[in-house]
């Protein structure tokens, strides 16, 4: 009568789950919000991104030309030449940009910094698992060798027996019909 297994006899012959593949950055997500993960430093994070894009740029340099462009044909002349108030606005630009510029490459820095380290601990992991396997496949290379040794053996010792068997049913053969000839 067969018996069914019970739970825990099920349980623990199913294989382990493989390991999750961003294991090694799990001891580093709390770098993520190295400077908060609040409204105001994840505005100004993207912000901080927002100037060095193309989008940015091409807008700037619109808004400066029609600024100078109005000034400039007479249309208005709420900064006029020499443009003080332009000057103003790219100094004050100039005032925010800088620190969320380097608001936004520290935090990235520490990012990438957690991201290298877990990448470290994932190659050494690897390392490990590879010098694991390369034993395994060395001591499996000897057993292989002693096996083979002993087949080599066990082949020899079988045909010196066979060969012992041969002349020993030729010896009785000989014996047998000596035998009955006399």
């Amino acid at each position: 009568m067969e018996t069914t297994p019970t739970t825990a006899e099920a349980t623990a012959r199913q294989p382990e789950p493989p390991p999750h593949h961003f294991r090694f950055h799990l001891p580093h997500a709390h770098l993520a919000p190295v400077f908060g993960s609040d409204w105001f430093a994840l505005k100004a994070e993207a912000f901080a991104r927002f100037f060095g894009t193309p989008v940015f740029l091409v807008a700037q340099t619109i808004a400066v030309m029609v600024w100078i462009g109005l000034n400039v044909s007479g249309l208005t002349q709420f900064d006029v030449y020499p443009f003080i108030l332009l000057n103003l606005a790219f100094s004050l630009q100039a005032a925010y940009a800088a620190p969320l510029i380097l608001l936004a490459q520290t935090r990235q820095a520490d990012r990438d910094k957690a991201h290298a380290d877990a990448d470290a601990q994932h190659r050494e992991a690897l390392a490990q698992a590879s010098a694991e396997r390369q034993a395994v496949a060395e001591r499996q290379a000897a057993q292989l060798l002693e096996l083979l040794l002993r087949n080599t053996d066990l082949t020899d010792l079988t045909k010196q027996l066979s060969q012992r068997i041969e002349t020993l049913t030729a010896e009785m053969h000989q014996i047998i019909t000596r035998e009955r000839r006399a």
